[in-house]
């Protein structure tokens, strides 16, 4: 596929993600979290959705667990809601990036 169908892709499996989420799944471990991102492979085999979770690094786990554990809800809803020549396996990865960047501002804050 072309860089810009995949991109539509990804945006596409990001809103749908981030809708199911944002309704609630039942799973108590899963806190709260924001879909930042989302990779397919080109085959549409496989997803990377990365995520950031608002939490401590034990909220954090538990998050990424319980979404592990409802990858195949999540993967429905997918389906059901795009037309892709296949539902690709989605992984959940933490996204640090706010937590970096705020670690960087409190060390040039520090340094000031």
């Amino acid at each position: 596929m072309s860089g810009g169908r995949m991109r539509r892709v990804d945006e596409a499996i990001r809103e749908v993600l981030s809708d199911a989420l944002a309704q609630g799944l039942k799973d108590p471990r899963i806190g709260f979290v924001t879909v930042t991102d989302v990779s397919t492979s080109s085959d549409l085999r496989h997803a990377r959705v990365h995520v950031s979770v608002l939490g401590d690094e034990p909220e954090r786990a538990a998050t990424l667990e319980g979404l592990t554990s409802a990858h195949g809800f999540l993967q429905r809803r997918i389906s059901a809601e795009l037309r892709l020549k296949r539902t690709p396996e989605l992984r959940f990865l933490d996204d640090d990036t706010v937590r970096r960047a705020a670690r960087l501002e409190e060390l040039l804050d520090d340094d000031a």
